[in-house]
């Protein structure tokens, strides 16, 4: 791809400030209300050892969440698929983690869990599980009956199926999945922090807040998208590794 082409998406990014600017340059929003970008440029530069201190428990909080997740998903995306029974009982239960709004359930998780880490990670749990175990299991599902039989006739267990057949055929829904859950993990941390705690994004953005420091809250809420997008960075990086056929098949 020429270097022109991949310059393209950063053109919008870059109309957005400009505009952003100049409202706030010309006072047509209050600056307490809206601070400009250059001021919160400013805060983040200002504060930045602090936020890396945040962040660090934040990602931790995040990468633990997430981890057990995707051991969870992948767990259970295998069993309802191997087992049509199971599916039906269980993807009703599942489908209902999901229409339970986070900030809902955050104040319980802290009633339920108190105050430590438990609640935080628990919170980012319920969040990542969903998309990950939704895009696997339709991924598992939606594997070329033929190649199942053809490993049938040659004798292939169940296991060998799924490990040679199913589990290769489904990465491309996994990864889908996984950009997804690697983007709420960061956010479900800073909602569940946002209820209590000693450290992280979300506690840091609850005191300036209370502050009214806007130019330090929209700070943390750049490293929010900036954590994000770095992460499903990571993950395209982490999918062309593990399928290198796919970016080969592209060129």
């Amino acid at each position: 791809m020429p270097k022109s082409r991949r310059l393209l998406p950063l053109l919008p990014i870059a109309a957005l400030l400009l505009i952003w600017q100049g409202v706030c340059a010309f006072g047509w929003v209050p600056a307490f209300m809206l601070p400009s970008p250059l001021k919160v440029g400013r805060a983040f530069v200002t504060d930045f050892p602090l936020l890396m201190r945040h962040m660090l428990v934040s990602l931790e909080e995040a990468f633990i969440g997430l981890g057990l997740s995707i051991a969870a998903a992948v767990l259970l995306a295998v069993v309802l698929d191997r087992f049509s029974i199971l599916r039906q009982m269980c993807m009703p239960l599942v489908v209902l983690t999901q229409t339970v709004p986070t900030i809902a359930i955050a104040p319980l998780l802290v009633l339920w869990l108190g105050y430590g880490v438990l609640p935080k990670i628990a919170l980012i749990f319920i969040t990542c599980f969903f998309p990950l175990c939704l895009a696997l299991l339709g991924g598992l599902q939606a594997v070329d009956a033929d190649y199942i039989r053809l490993y049938r006739t040659m004798g292939a267990t169940n296991g060998q199926i799924l490990r040679h057949v199913k589990l290769p055929a489904s990465l491309d829904s996994f990864f889908s999945g996984l950009r997804i859950s690697v983007s709420y993990a960061v956010v479900g941390a800073v909602i569940a922090e946002w209820l209590g705690g000693e450290a992280g994004l979300g506690v840091y953005m609850t005191r300036v807040r209370k502050g009214y420091a806007y130019d330090k809250m929209f700070s943390v809420i750049l490293l929010i998208s900036l954590l994000s997008v770095l992460l499903i960075k990571c993950t395209d990086l982490l999918q062309r590794k593990a399928m290198p056929y796919k970016a080969h098949s592209k060129q």
